[in-house]
């Protein structure tokens, strides 16, 4: 709750202190065992082992992930970047360890004379497994996971000096402390010289976190370090002009949230990099690999995540399907691994028909990337050569070697995209070449209309539609892998389990909550519903032999395959209100829970399965094309369908909204707004960017109810709104000429100014909410482009305004998703149609402007 003192600016706000603490702390663990290990000839085993790999996990993982989903939320691309990257090597590391501690016997005594060559080393070399014929390979997979970190962690250590000093020599201590760790799996005298180097990470850990602790209490930088870079990014090339209309266009996405496509690179450089060392034969078993590319997949599906926050259809869903692509080949090659043999599993592949959707869907991104930049079209077209690679009719001997090959070239790319996204994103301007686009967009827009021969009604909830893609990419993948017939033996079966259970239920649960974080919790249902019934399909028909199901058990998933009946059915009524896709997906999934009901009672119809599955992914890809280019482009180009059934109540009554509904053009709705918000209400407002909130600076205890009806932080600043730059002149703020000068060039429009506080703000009107805006030194104001809002300040006086969302959550950029989300908590919406944009105002500190700088500021300040 809002407090009498004023709230700090949020900017101030340093999850780098967690982030830069996490990387100390993790490395002073691993140092106390190499120095021990060094000291006494007994390096650490078993239960030690165990121990350090959950600390390692809980502090150097979960607290780092955490500092690093916070950069993401201030708009700080390259401590996102790091610290969600560091999070995933810290917990995989970890991870290692507990493997190593597990299945290592009783800890054996080195005499002082076996020290030397004895050390930490031989902990992964002769490492025993508990007398299991599953060879772990712990030393070589530890390898073939740190090197690609090695190779991230230094393009971090060179990237972070751009933007400041202290951040180089940590991220670069971790690279070399990483060198040395990698080097100590098979000669023990490099653990030492890494635990020097773990030294300095948290030397420097503890420096740089101190002087971010007292910047965000002194509110300004005390201990050098932050602030100034070690060189100008700007040194590293001039703006490319061919690729500034690509950049341009994802400065449109919602640039709320820092850019995820650097850590969508990130991720796909360390994968394909783990594969290949695998395909190559260095470590011919992947159950501690399986570790590492899975953490990796986690730390890509947030990139995805964070890209459906800024509504990037696009980015969302292309990282949800390298996440899946590299889960899926993960899991399906440990079951290699641990249960049959490659030649085995070379003979079973043959009938294995999943492989050909993810090629197909690699095909829809390339296709869909040619109004991107080249190196989007080029990465886009290395996945295919992937996704070839791992077709499952390849031969055995051939398979692997195509596939390392192809995964070594995505591994290079993948590293450039890092690179280039992450210094392109520091610097704002295109520095780094990523080539011209290929086709206009405009262009690709006219080829891939031609798809659509009419003009039907289809849904107009655009927004609502960006998890739609990776819905039915998921449900695509699974319905086509879990195609078989009745000669297909066990093998089979054990195989196909990750490729129906990881789409199927693990990415679909993620779709589902991406469907509740858009506000549309009822379209959450199918989602939801489909995992269950692949995950249980997994179940019984895939894993079955291997949980032993008695016959009694089968008659319980013919009970439940019953309840799947008929709330299929019900779903089958919900989308003729949808569309005709939603709607055919829908009623050939009744048909494929026929098919398992019989299969629980021994009677399946194969062919009829086969033939509904295969129809199921066929409407499942044209699904996923429809819905992956209408997100990108806002608009219908490829066809859905219309609803069969519309809703003719659907017209607006005050009865049937939960607040008084407004519209912008009635003289007297914006009275009655004005009137609502004079009585001490909130009410949700247009503007000339996104919708926002509005309490009158005459009632402190509305601008109070803003944070309890978003959830939004204390420490979160509101900023002003007013009808003019007039109605701040007749305040007579003591501005300088030329902050005066940039403020009449830039209002009205969606730019908010961070300018002094001071008594001017009680002429202006502010009055008893003085304490309730701003900082105590500052204050943000915004002139919105927007005429029914500039009548509606002329009526109230300056309003107290903040992005209309639930904190942390997209913006709304219809009066429909303000109602939906935080109707029931505010007492009226004055209803303007869809926004303009679909991103928050861009925020610039003026403080320092007659200094000659201007600082921009990310939008979320707003949020």
């Amino acid at each position: 709750m809002a407090s009498a003192s004023g709230f700090p600016a949020s900017f101030y706000g340093e999850p780098g202190v967690l982030g830069l603490l996490a990387n100390g702390i993790s490395a002073f663990l691993v140092l106390l065992q190499n120095f021990h290990g060094a000291r006494t000839g007994i390096p650490a085993e078993g239960v030690e082992n165990i121990l350090a790999g959950v600390h390692l996990i809980l502090i150097g993982g979960v607290c780092q992930l955490v500092a690093g989903l916070l950069s993401f939320r201030k708009y700080d691309h390259l401590s996102g970047t790091s610290f969600v990257g560091y999070a995933a090597l810290w917990g995989s590391y970890g991870a290692t360890r507990i493997f190593l501690g597990a299945n290592q016997q009783s800890p054996n005594l080195f005499n002082q004379s076996a020290m030397i060559n004895s050390t930490f080393q031989d902990l992964y070399a002769n490492t025993s497994v508990n007398q299991t014929v599953i060879p772990m390979y712990i030393k070589e997979s530890a390898i073939a996971g740190l090197v690609p970190y090695i190779l991230l962690s230094f393009l971090l250590a060179f990237c972070s000096a751009t933007v400041n000093y202290i951040m180089p020599f940590v991220f670069g201590a971790i690279t070399l402390t990483l060198i040395f760790e990698a080097v100590g799996l098979v000669a023990g005298w490099a653990l030492v010289v890494s635990g020097i180097l773990e030294l300095l990470i948290l030397l420097f850990a503890i420096y740089g976190s101190s002087a971010l602790l007292i910047k965000g209490l002194a509110q300004r930088y005390v201990l050098k370090g932050f602030g100034n870079p070690l060189f100008n990014v700007l040194l590293l090339g001039t703006t490319n002009a061919s690729s500034s209309q690509s950049l341009g266009q994802e400065k449109k996405k919602n640039t709320k949230y820092a850019e995820p496509m650097a850590l969508g690179f990130f991720c796909d450089t360390v994968s394909p990099f783990i594969f290949a060392f695998y395909a190559f034969g260095y470590f011919p078993s992947i159950p501690v690999a399986a570790i590492w590319i899975s953490i990796n997949s986690a730390a890509q599906l947030l990139s995805s995540y964070y890209a459906y926050l800024r509504q990037d259809c696009y980015h969302a869903t292309k990282f949800g399907l390298h996440c899946m692509f590299w889960l899926v080949k993960t899991w399906e090659e440990y079951v290699v691994s641990v249960t049959i043999s490659r030649t085995e599993a070379g003979e079973v592949r043959h009938a294995m028909v999943g492989n050909w959707f993810f090629l197909s869907a690699a095909l829809v991104f390339f296709i869909t990337s040619l109004n991107k930049d080249t190196l989007e079209l080029v990465h886009n077209s290395f996945f295919v050569l992937v996704t070839i690679s791992t077709i499952s009719q390849i031969p055995i001997d051939r398979y692997y070697i195509f596939f390392g090959v192809t995964c070594s070239l995505f591994t290079l790319l993948s590293f450039y995209g890092t690179f280039a996204r992450l210094i392109n994103t520091i610097a704002e301007k295109s520095l780094i070449p990523v080539g011209p686009q290929p086709v206009s967009t405009e262009s690709l827009q006219k080829y891939l209309s031609y798809l659509r021969r009419s003009k039907l009604d289809e849904p107009e909830d655009k927004g609502s539609q960006l998890p739609d893609a990776l819905f039915y990419l998921s449900n695509g993948v699974a319905a086509l892998s879990a195609i078989h017939n009745g000669q297909s033996g066990l093998a089979f079966f054990d195989l196909t389990v990750p490729w129906v259970l990881i789409p199927g239920a693990i990415i679909q649960a993620y779709v589902s909550r991406l469907q509740v974080q858009g506000g549309q919790r009822f379209g959450s249902v199918i989602p939801s519903f489909y995992v269950a019934i692949w995950a249980t399909w997994s179940w019984f028909r895939f894993a079955g032999h291997r949980l032993q199901i008695s016959t009694e058990s089968a008659n319980g998933f013919a009970a439940g395959a019953i309840a799947f009946l008929v709330i299929n059915a019900f779903l089958i009524v919900v989308a003729t209100y949808g569309n005709l896709v939603l709607l055919a997906l829908t009623t050939v999934m009744e048909v494929i829970i026929v098919c398992f009901l019989l299969s629980t009672f021994g009677r399946l119809p194969y062919q009829l399965e086969v033939a509904m599955l295969a129809i199921f992914a066929i409407i499942c890809l044209y699904g996923m094309l429809a819905s992956l280019v209408n997100g990108i482009f806002s608009k219908t180009l490829i066809p859905v369908g219309p609803s069969l059934i519309k809703d003719k109540k659907k017209k607006e009554s005050e009865t049937t909204y939960p607040c008084f509904i407004a519209k912008s053009r009635e003289t007297s709705g914006l009275l009655k707004i004005a009137k609502l918000l004079e009585n001490n209400g909130v009410c949700g407002i247009p503007t000339d960017t996104v919708y926002a909130l509005a309490a009158s600076c005459k009632n402190p205890s509305a601008i109070e109810k803003i944070y309890s009806i978003k959830d939004r932080p204390a420490e979160k600043p509101i900023c002003i709104c007013i009808s003019s730059v007039e109605q701040l002149v007749a305040a007579k703020p003591p501005f300088s000429p030329l902050l005066w000068e940039f403020m009449r060039n830039v209002y009205p429009g969606g730019i908010s100014c961070i300018v002094p506080k001071g008594e001017w703000l009680l002429k202006l009107g502010v009055g008893p909410a003085y304490d309730r805006v701003g900082t105590r030194e500052s204050i943000m104001i915004r002139v919105p482009d927007h005429t029914a809002t500039a009548h509606l300040c002329e009526f109230t006086g300056p309003l107290a305004i903040t992005s209309a969302n639930p904190s942390g959550e997209a913006d709304s950029t219809h009066h429909d998703m303000v109602i939906n989300r935080l109707g029931h908590k505010i007492e009226g919406v004055l209803c303007d149609g869809e926004s303009n944009e679909v991103v928050a105002s861009t925020v610039v500190n003026c403080l320092k402007i007659d200094e000659g700088k201007l600082i921009f500021q990310r939008a979320d300040i707003l949020s």
